[in-house]
């Protein structure tokens, strides 16, 4: 296995710790870009006043006497939700970061099966939370309002909780800032985004989550003058650790980023620099640039500027920040790296970002390991595999198939304590250490994890062979026709065949194929499905296609329901 420099890294023990001296090290340095309360353009919040207001908010519950108690937050991406995850975590309790999309009953049911005693609410969420507050059920003993102005009963102002705390450390109350941190304990509660089965709900600590961004940081080259942009919901632990933990530990920025229809725009004006997301996004975003490029007619002349760039740069000439300077600057003209999770990315698109200036890599984890079980580094990477282990973890492939294919275990430091108050599944999942994940895949030589699909999404054909319908989708989304594509097998025995839903790429229909009919451009379309059949194994071949109008059913990290989307 090659061996790879790593970057360096400050050894941390606890959340609360790597707050304290990141604050203190770079309390003049802007930790966050926020337009709260409707702000028009983003307001600047220093690394000093987020220490101040994580333990004016830490003390203030503490004395509404909720230490130790479970505390859900629940909201869109921002400043008062990351304080509310800090105060917690940093010495009041146990956080509880729920979905705002998820519909009234199973908030009710997290909230009732993670025993929440505070609910930390936004104004989006406002209707549903005041249902909530009056069922009898109820053992909710507060909730504050991110956006409330006035304390009205148990319902109370989160700035007002602020000003009560901070009066409280004036008169020298320091029962959260030197509250004590036992690492072991669960810290936080997360619930699963249930795509193949009822949520479950994961317990980690603080030794998991401090784990993971001590070893990914040595992978991946942070500085402290980046800008992230935060879009991924902040209650998945992806977005909550690498995009909003991360930037703490090194010093970063980041920026709430408005909605998808935003992300460029934001991006020019906050100026950023890195930015974490879903494959979707990132091959629709560069689907969109050769859309643009065709378009004028320089496909040509682009593809002749990768070819020399790429060559120069191997002798230590880069000017592709020079050259797709029209590019970067769709992004703001600062973006540096892309990071992909939550799903497999096309390799073409991660090396095709790689080839205009912008270094793009993927890795792989599941909540239960906080995230991050294999990464690719942004100095040394395979495209087609979701990474290398986290170093001081271990990682094996269980019951391999004739193909050389088998279930990803790991094994560490990263992988969480269990489910709460669910032995059974963290039995079935977790044996001598070891956590079983679902996703199936292979190690190659060299030590790279490259997945081929979920364990539970598998199809078996009428020959008996194991079909990936992931791996068969990464070929189709590559088509510049398909925007997306979920392949599953219809009929029975002797007559299953593989069909795959399709959804367009719209752009690119309307310039290429401007006046056909929807019968005409499905022939195109079959005709390119029939092209890409033959890079493929006969079992693999798609054999009916269904062109959909409607967007897939997805998940808040925009991976396709595929149990719902097979029951329609």
């Amino acid at each position: 296995m090659k061996k790879v420099k790593d970057y360096p890294v400050r050894e941390i023990q606890s959340v609360k710790e790597m707050l304290q001296t990141s604050c203190k090290e770079h309390k003049d340095r802007i930790a966050y870009y926020t337009k709260e309360f409707g702000d028009k353009s983003f307001k600047e919040i220093k690394y000093e006043q987020l220490i101040e207001d994580v333990n004016a908010l830490g003390t203030a519950l503490i004395d509404l006497g909720l230490k130790d108690k479970n505390i859900a937050v629940i909201g869109e991406n921002r400043y008062y939700w990351a304080c509310s995850f800090l105060a917690t975590v940093c010495g009041v309790g146990t956080v509880v970061p729920l979905d705002k999309m998820l519909p009234k009953q199973e908030i009710e049911s997290c909230l009732e099966r993670a025993k929440v005693s505070v609910l930390i609410y936004s104004d989006k969420t406002k209707e549903t939370i005041e249902e909530i507050s009056q069922n009898d059920y109820n053992k909710i003993e507060y909730y504050i309002g991110m956006d409330k102005k006035e304390d009205n009963g148990n319902n109370i102002s989160f700035n007002k909780l602020l000003e009560e705390g901070r009066k409280l450390i004036e008169n020298g109350d320091r029962r959260f800032i030197d509250a004590p941190i036992d690492i072991e304990k669960v810290a936080e509660i997360l619930f699963t985004s249930g795509t193949t089965s009822k949520s479950k709900a994961v317990m980690l600590s603080q030794k998991n989550i401090i784990f993971n961004i001590y070893q990914h940081n040595k992978m991946i080259g942070i500085r402290k003058e980046d800008i992230f942009l935060s879009f991924l919901p902040i209650h998945h632990v992806y977005e909550c650790v690498c995009g909003f933990l991360t930037p703490i530990y090194r010093g970063a920025a980041v920026a709430y980023c408005q909605g998808l229809r935003y992300i460029q725009e934001d991006m020019k004006e906050a100026h950023i620099s890195v930015f974490l997301c879903v494959p979707l996004v990132f091959e629709s975003m560069y689907k969109k640039i050769w859309n643009g490029i065709d378009k004028q007619g320089k496909t040509k002349l682009v593809k002749t500027m990768i070819k020399l760039t790429n060559t120069l740069q191997k002798v230590g000439i880069d000017l592709k920040r020079k050259i797709f300077k029209d590019i970067h600057n769709q992004f703001g003209g600062n973006v540096r790296l892309f990071i992909a999770g939550a799903a497999s990315v096309n390799p073409e698109t991660c090396a095709g970002f790689r080839n205009f200036g912008i270094s793009t890599v993927q890795g792989y984890g599941l909540s239960e390991c906080a995230p991050i079980v294999a990464l690719n580094r942004d100095t040394y990477y395979k495209d087609d595999a979701i990474g290398l282990p986290l170093e001081g973890t271990e990682l094996k492939i269980e019951n391999v198939n004739e193909d050389g294919i088998g279930e990803i275990c790991t094994k560490g430091n990263h992988v969480m304590l269990g489910y709460y108050e669910n032995e059974e599944a963290t039995n079935e999942a977790i044996k001598d250490g070891w956590f079983y994940t679902g996703d199936l895949g292979y190690m190659d030589k060299d030590g790279f994890v490259h997945m081929t699909g979920r364990k539970k999404n598998v199809l078996i054909t009428k020959n008996g062979k194991n079909v990936y319908p992931e791996e068969i989708e990464e070929v189709l989304n590559n088509s510049e026709y398909i925007n997306e594509s979920m392949v599953y097998l219809k009929g029975e025995d002797d007559n299953k065949k593989l069909v795959a839903d399709l959804i367009l790429n719209k752009e690119y229909i309307e310039h290429k194929l401007s006046g056909k009919t929807p019968e005409e451009i499905k022939q195109i379309v079959w005709e390119e499905v029939k092209k890409i059949n033959q890079t493929l194994v006969i079992y693999k071949h798609v054999t009916e296609i269904n062109i959909r109008e409607k967007e897939f059913e997805k998940t808040t990290t925009l991976k396709i329901k595929r149990y719902i989307e097979l029951k329609k």
